[in-house]
């Protein structure tokens, strides 16, 4: 069916968000608060290609298709963690259901989360939705990315080139999600040519609903590790810390291990906890800011939703980074959020139960600034991503 643009005009701007995972769920819970806000004027068909935990709860009005999920094991490789396919066949219903979903639902908006500045290893999945995108009418098509990339890969320069040229190529605009007074893209994404297509800063995207912690625990000390895939070694350690130092001393600990801990991780941590006075440990928590904000001190990593989540909150915080291979963000974030005196950082080479304790103890005397940073992201992550599909030129 052909559709006019009197018909065009007249309907709510259909967004098809695509976005991937791997590893944690920092990229997951940014993706779905930008589609929460674009569904309150758009449709809003949300593709998800990583785990989705059964405890996150979809925003009102998004449409969820999840594919067979894939992610990265606990070498690095890729596994399939639907067990009904093998990663082969996993990958091959993958692009049959993806390209499936999109011709039913006919978008006007195709909204892709890090492509091509990541996800290298799914990168012909996200060309094969791009070069389809291309088929019959026109379409905006945006890249959506956080405001730090890695920035330690061996041939950095070639995959930096290599994004700005398929940025050309196959897509209208890219909507930034930080705030440039805390970084400019352009420090982590240096191409030789510049891309032609459009940036767009939207500020920091948080969680619409405010930070309400219920009660205050001045003795409490909230530890996390986000999706919790990578947060064994500190949750672990946070666990000692707790047995050895902190709990004599009155303290009490709420780990948080996230739901995509191994299992044997997890055994292996719940067996050190068992019957530790003080201490509890939890699979997940909604809220996270809230819960930070009812807590003391806060010990986590410092991804981009923690990093949030602590700005929100505004409570003493410590920071232990992921950094192990290449991963780069999470220290060039945490050594930002630092020097605006927010956070505490702890390197994981110096990681021990003890110096965690003297890290906590510490923080729990220090005071947090607030962070004039922009935190109002979400809202205008949707206003930009729609504004740039209805302007003239997108339509012409």
């Amino acid at each position: 069916m052909d559709v006019t643009d009197e018909d065009q005009a007249s309907r709510r701007p259909a967004v098809f968000h695509f976005s991937h995972h791997s590893t944690g769920l920092g990229h997951l819970v940014r993706s779905l608060a930008i589609a929460g806000s674009l569904a309150e004027g758009c449709d809003v068909l949300f593709v998800a290609g990583g785990r989705v935990p059964r405890e996150m709860t979809l925003p009102p009005k998004v449409r969820l298709v999840a594919l067979p999920a894939i992610g990265t094991g606990p070498n690095g490789s890729l596994v399939s963690f639907d067990p009904r396919y093998s990663l082969d066949e996993a990958r091959k219903r993958r692009r049959q259901q993806l390209l499936a979903s999109f011709d039913e639902f006919d978008p006007d908006i195709v909204l892709v989360e890090l492509f091509p500045f990541g996800r290298r290893k799914f990168a012909s999945e996200f060309l094969h939705l791009l070069e389809h995108s291309r088929q019959g009418r026109r379409r905006t098509v945006i890249s959506s990315v956080r405001d730090l990339l890695v920035d330690a890969h061996p041939d950095k320069q070639l995959h930096d080139d290599e994004a700005a040229a398929r940025l050309d190529a196959y897509f209208d605009a890219v909507v930034v999600h930080g705030d440039e007074r805390f970084a400019r893209i352009e420090e982590t994404f240096r191409p030789s040519i510049a891309p032609r297509v459009p940036f767009y800063s939207t500020g920091f995207v948080a969680p619409a609903t405010p930070v309400r912690p219920t009660v205050q625990h001045d003795n409490q000390v909230l530890v996390s590790a986000g999706g919790g895939l990578t947060g064994a070694r500190l949750l672990a350690t946070a666990v000692e810390a707790h047995r050895t130092v902190l709990g004599p001393l009155g303290a009490s600990t709420r780990v948080v291990t996230g739901p995509f801990l191994p299992p044997e991780s997890r055994r292996a941590i719940e067996a050190r906890a068992r019957g530790v006075r003080g201490l509890r440990l939890e699979r997940f928590v909604p809220d996270l800011a809230s819960a930070i904000a009812e807590s003391a001190v806060s010990v986590s990593q410092c991804g981009y939703n923690t990093s949030i989540d602590l700005l929100r909150a505004g409570v003493p915080s410590v920071v232990v980074p992921y950094d192990e291979g290449r991963e780069t963000e999470q220290w060039e974030r945490a050594k930002r959020l630092e020097s605006l005196g927010v956070v505490s950082l702890l390197p994981s080479a110096r990681l021990s139960a003890d110096s965690l304790a003297r890290s906590v103890l510490d923080a729990a005397t220090s005071t947090t600034p607030p962070a004039k940073l922009d935190l109002d992201g979400t809202a205008k992550a949707a206003s930009v991503i729609v504004s740039l599909a209805t302007a003239p030129a997108a339509t012409s």
